[in-house]
């Protein structure tokens, strides 16, 4: 996830998925900037704001969880061989509600993804409030 905000929105989803599923978490975070306007250090700022909020609330659930915060340009890359290292069977994300154009602007990281992806992933859109 890329903000405190969406992983906060989500963040009861993921606990009744883990819920179901019986599973452990693994929470990671590829601190990019988002833009002109913020540093590596904002970057890394928020994202230890999200990994954090996401731990607290799991372990707030009684999922297990650790934090992974990773630093790349290829987000896909990085997500994908997280998971791998970490034999994860799942990826979850939320998507952050950026339009289509500013995703072919800055690359379209849920897509490529998918297309890279050797387990599944299940994307979450930002405004969804359903129930799995």
């Amino acid at each position: 996830m890329s903000s405190p905000w969406a992983s906060e929105r989500l963040l009861p989803r993921i606990v009744d998925l883990a819920h179901r599923l019986e599973a452990d978490t693994v929470v990671t975070h590829v601190a990019h900037p988002l833009g002109d306007d913020e540093s590596e250090d904002d970057a890394k700022n928020r994202g230890d704001q999200t990994l954090k909020l996401l731990v607290d609330g799991l372990a707030d659930a009684g999922i297990g969880s650790q934090s992974v915060m990773l630093y790349s340009d290829d987000i896909p890359k990085a997500l994908l061989n997280t998971a791998r290292n970490q034999q994860c069977t799942m990826i979850v994300m939320g998507l952050t509600g950026k339009g289509m154009l500013k995703r072919l602007l800055d690359g379209d990281v849920p897509t490529n993804l998918l297309r890279q992806a050797d387990i599944p992933v299940l994307i979450f859109p930002s405004n969804w409030e359903g129930e799995i």
